[in-house]
């Protein structure tokens, strides 16, 4: 099934729960051995198969053990440069933040010292 956005989130992780099933078992581990390789209890894997929520950090550790962290990239790609920030500085990357203009007048004005 393709994950889409009008599914609910109970749906989602029952997918995802599914998918990461059948990734354990093509690689030949146990629910067992998914955990203790990943370092996390056999309840928590259990869980996750049967489309319950996780913490992030143990979704983590799984998808180490199961080496899906270089398709991670495409979960959520790097942004880029917004197109408006290209056209403004007409490619040239910043160098250094400033601060905003409003902050620059706020402190008491430059004088001489005697």
């Amino acid at each position: 099934m393709l994950i889409d956005k009008t599914m609910s989130d109970a749906a989602i992780l029952a997918e995802l729960g599914a998918r990461l099933a059948r990734r354990r078992i093509d690689s030949q581990l146990t629910q067992a051995d998914l955990a203790r390789e990943a370092g996390i209890s056999k309840r928590t894997v259990e869980r996750i198969e049967a489309g319950g929520s996780a913490q992030m950090a143990s979704m983590i550790r799984i998808f180490r053990v199961l080496d899906v962290i270089p398709e991670m990239d495409q979960f959520i790609p790097p942004s880029g440069p917004r197109p408006m920030d290209l056209i403004k500085n007409k490619g040239k990357q910043r160098q250094r933040a400033s601060s905003s203009r409003k902050d620059r007048g706020r402190d008491a004005p430059w004088t001489w010292k005697e």
